[in-house]
């Protein structure tokens, strides 16, 4: 008699109540970075469209001292994956830090969104 066993998958997933990265980690996504660096505008509305939102909506933050369309989409990342934060922290980031906020919103999405991996094991 012989008997055979298929491997299982197993699935790992992102489940932190944290950011994967910090505002200033930059070298995590170089290419990101160096978009984001040479034009802004067009990242942020790039960013804003990958959560689902439009296109042109951070086109408004020229129009107050508190950038509030960078406050309200870092307050909704934060909410879609259960990050911990304060609204005080959004509210400093998104005014000294604009571009990092973005950064770090545009890395935390692509590692949420890609967070399912497959590990096969093997029996012997």
């Amino acid at each position: 008699m012989m008997t055979s066993h298929q491997p299982r998958p197993f699935v790992m997933a992102h489940t932190s109540n944290q950011w994967s990265s910090g505002i200033c980690d930059c070298c995590q996504d170089v290419p990101e970075c160096c978009f984001s660096f040479w034009c802004f505008p067009c990242f942020a509305c790039a960013t804003a469209r990958k959560h689902g939102e439009c296109l042109c909506l951070p086109l408004l933050d020229g129009f107050g001292c508190i950038p509030p369309i960078t406050m309200a989409m870092r307050v909704s990342v934060r909410t879609r994956y259960g990050i911990q934060g304060t609204i005080c922290k959004d509210c400093v980031y998104s005014t000294f830090c604009g571009v990092c906020a973005w950064c770090q919103m545009s890395r935390e999405m692509n590692v949420r969104e890609n967070n399912i991996s497959l590990v096969h094991n093997r029996a012997k």
